[in-house]
C-alpha cells in the first residue's frame, strides 16, 4: 500500500470508530500499570518460605525447587506481559472508559498471578494435584493474554485510539503476535491436564518466543530512517522531509532551468 493510501485508510478509520466517553491522556494509566506490575512481580519472592529445619539446610533448600521454578517462570511471564503492555501503549494516543476498564481487569489478573504461582509450586512440591494446578495456572495466565488482546483489539479497531506512529501493516503485525499467546497457553492447559510437566514446558516455551521483536514494528522503524540510520523529520501526513542541505545538494547537481 502506498503512503498516501495508508494516510487515507487512517483518515477513514478515524471517521468510522469513536471512543466511549472522553479521550484521555494515557500517561497516568501507564504509570499506575507499571506500579502494579512492579508490586506483583516483587510479591512472587514472598511466596518462597525458607526451610524450618536448618540442621539439614542444603536438603531443605533443594526441596524448594518447585518454588524456584514457579518464581522464575512467573517473573518472566509477568515481565513479558509488561513488555507487551509497553509496546501497546507506545502506539496509543489516548484512552477511553473501555480501555480503562479492560486495563483495570488486566491489572487485577496480574496481581492474582503470585497466588497462582504459589498453587503451582505447592502442587509440585507435595506431589498431589499437579494437573489441577497447571490448569489453574494456565487459566490465570491465559486470562491476562486475552485481556491484553481485548485492549489492543478495541483500541486498534478502525484505528479508534491508534497514534500516527503505527501504520495499518504494523498494527496487524502487533495484533497477530498478541493473538498467538492465548492459543499457545490453551495448548499448554490441555497438555497439562494430561501430563503436568509437559504443560509447564509448553507454557515456558512461550517466554523466548515473545521476547523477540515484532517484525512489523521493525519494518516501520526502518522505513522511517535514512541510510545513515538517523531519524528523518516528518510532516503532518507522515511524509519524510528532505533536509535543507540535501535539497541544496540536489539543486547544485540538477540546476533549475530558467523560465522560457
Amino acid at each position: 500500500m502506498s503512503q498516501s493510501g495508508a494516510v487515507a485508510e487512517t483518515a477513514r478509520g478515524v471517521a468510522r470508530s469513536t471512543t466511549f466517553g472522553a479521550e484521555r491522556n494515557p500517561a497516568r494509566l501507564v504509570a499506575f500499570s507499571d506500579a502494579v506490575f512492579a508490586i506483583s512481580i516483587t510479591l512472587l519472592v514472598l511466596e518462597i518460605s525458607p526451610p524450618e529445619d536448618t540442621r539439614h539446610l542444603a536438603h531443605g533448600l533443594a526441596t524448594l525447587w518447585p518454588s524456584y521454578l514457579a518464581y522464575a517462570l512467573t517473573f518472566l511471564l509477568i515481565g513479558q506481559v509488561w513488555a507487551n503492555h509497553h509496546v501497546m501503549f507506545d502506539h496509543l494516543r489516548g484512552t477511553d472508559w473501555v480501555v480503562l476498564l479492560l486495563n483495570t481487569l488486566l491489572l487485577m489478573n496480574i496481581a492474582f498471578l503470585p497466588f497462582a504461582a504459589s498453587v503451582l509450586a505447592a502442587a509440585f512440591r507435595d506431589g498431589h494435584g499437579q494437573r489441577t494446578a497447571v490448569v489453574f495456572y494456565g487459566f490465570a495466565l491465559g486470562l491476562a493474554a486475552s485481556l491484553l488482546n481485548a485492549i489492543w483489539g478495541y483500541a486498534s479497531r478502525g484505528r479508534r485510539l491508534l497514534s500516527t506512529t503505527v501504520d495499518p501493516a504494523a498494527a496487524r503485525a502487533i495484533g497477530r503476535r498478541f493473538r498467538l499467546a492465548p492459543l499457545w497457553i490453551a495448548a499448554g492447559i490441555l497438555l497439562g491436564a494430561l501430563l503436568p510437566v509437559l504443560g509447564v514446558a509448553v507454557i515456558t516455551a512461550l517466554i523466548p518466543f515473545y521476547w523477540l521483536p515484532i517484525p512489523g514494528e521493525i519494518a516501520r522503524a526502518k522505513r522511517r530512517r535514512g541510510g545513515d540510520g538517523q531519524e528523518r523529520p516528518r510532516d503532518a501526513c507522515g511524509r519524510g522531509l528532505v533536509s535543507v542541505a540535501a535539497r541544496r545538494s540536489q539543486e547544485d547537481h540538477h540546476p533549475t532551468r530558467p523560465d522560457q
